[in-house]
């Protein structure tokens, strides 16, 4: 996607105007400037062109939902972290929307200091494994059988693959350790594998040999 970026931008995507007034207060207060939408057809006018720091979507908004915004912006190959935002009622869906490709997904109520941290954490990870050109090891691997791993869950099996702890992994990645939790459950019933060693084994076989 060819997109100008924008690095103190975020775009917040959600139709109750005191969420997107109590947003824009908080990451104005850390730094950010933030620009609003009211539905998800706004946002995708802007997005398809100008590419934020990061993107804060709603679940439920007006006319198309945030699931259907994720698909629209190719979220896994999105040059931002789009977070998804739920209620408490929602969390199937949120967890929906990782596999769709959202970077991460954050509950209401929720506080504003958790928003920034998140948003930063997440942005941080981003950029820096962009910069550094880091393509996952694991796409190159074949898995006979399985079902597809999407991206993310590629760079997650590579850092567990690494030694890395969940809260390691999350850091790297700027997800939260229950998100990368969810993850790693998720690959260990795609590949298969009955624990971690049974992972780890299942990769180790999938490495060509030299």
């Amino acid at each position: 996607m060819n997109v100008n970026t924008s690095g103190r931008e975020i775009f917040v995507v959600d139709d109750d105007p005191a969420v997107r007034e109590t947003l824009s207060i908080v990451l104005s207060a850390a730094g950010y400037q933030s620009i609003c939408f009211a539905d998800g057809d706004a946002l995708l006018a802007v997005a398809r062109s100008r590419c934020p720091a990061c993107i804060l979507l709603d679940v439920h908004i007006p006319g198309r939902s945030g699931l259907d915004i994720l698909e629209e912006l190719h979220a896994e190959d999105y040059p931002a972290p789009i977070f998804m935002i739920s209620g408490k009622g929602d969390i199937a869906m949120a967890v929906n929307a990782i596999k769709n490709g959202a970077l991460d997904f954050i509950e209401k109520p929720f506080r504003g200091p958790e928003i920034v941290t998140r948003v930063e954490e997440a942005i941080e990870a981003f950029t820096r494994r962009r910069a550094a050109g880091l393509v996952p090891k694991v796409p190159s691997l074949n898995f006979p059988g399985r079902e597809p791993l999407t991206m993310r869950e590629r760079e997650v099996l590579e850092l567990f693959s690494a030694g890395n702890t969940n809260k390691e992994a999350g850091r790297q990645l700027g997800i939260s350790p229950r998100t990368i939790e969810y993850h790693r459950a998720n690959i260990m019933k795609k590949l298969g594998a009955k624990n971690a060693t049974d992972l780890v084994r299942i990769v180790m076989a999938a490495v060509p040999r030299a």
